[in-house]
């Protein structure tokens, strides 16, 4: 073999070892760099945030305008939902007002969100008294009744109990004080536990939705 040829393939194998090189280098970088940021750590807002969000049980209710709603219908948007009842004494309307307070401080940064209440008392909740009582709140506020056994099941998947028992001949419903929030795939992304203050709903919110925005494709 001539010297000439030697040295034309020692140039060609170190051109390989260096193409090479920079394949496996480009790829180890850009799997670090490309790595999703983790969920944000928001304690201080008492909100837990999935890193992998949560799928909702399988569903087919009725809203607040007599409509079939299933679990598709939750797409496309952020929503607050809560599990209560309209005759709840104290922590529902509680709840609701401090959404309504967090609607009003939202930043124009962040997407608008609906708000929906989740029935945990079926009998008397009907459509029309979920809409008499949402329709208080504002037009992004919106009911859910139906099925008890079907409701039961959403609240767990939304991390929610709630336990019926009588007091005195009337009904009393215990249920769970938290908010969940739904992204826009429909799946519980995040937890807040009270108490809930709505300056801070809206900062968690925003943090949640900017973090989400770098995990989308192309981030």
């Amino acid at each position: 073999m001539g010297r000439s040829l030697k040295i034309t393939l020692l140039v060609l194998l170190m051109a390989v070892m260096l193409v090479f090189g920079l394949t496996v280098g480009r790829q180890v970088f850009w799997s670090d760099t490309s790595a999703p940021a983790p969920a944000p750590n928001l304690s201080q807002y008492n909100a837990y945030v999935y890193d992998q969000p949560r799928q909702l049980a399988e569903f087919i209710l009725t809203n607040e305008q007599g409509e079939t709603v299933t679990r598709e219908d939750l797409k496309g948007r952020w929503t607050f939902v809560f599990v209560g009842y309209t005759n709840c004494p104290d922590i529902c309307p509680v709840a609701m007002a401090n959404l309504r307070q967090t609607d009003q401080l939202l930043s124009a940064e962040v997407p608008q969100p609906d708000y929906l209440l989740v029935t945990a008392d079926p009998e008397h909740d009907t459509p029309e008294q979920l809409k008499a009582y949402t329709g208080f709140y504002g037009e992004n506020f919106h009911g859910l009744t139906g099925d008890l056994d079907t409701l039961r099941q959403l609240a767990q998947s939304l991390s929610a109990v709630f336990v019926h028992r009588e007091v005195d001949g009337q009904l009393l419903v215990d249920h769970s004080g938290h908010f969940a929030l739904l992204n826009p795939d429909g799946q519980l992304q995040a937890l807040i536990q009270p108490p809930h203050k709505p300056q801070e709903l809206a900062q968690a919110f925003q943090r949640i939705y900017q973090w989400s925005l770098t995990r989308q494709p192309g981030a």
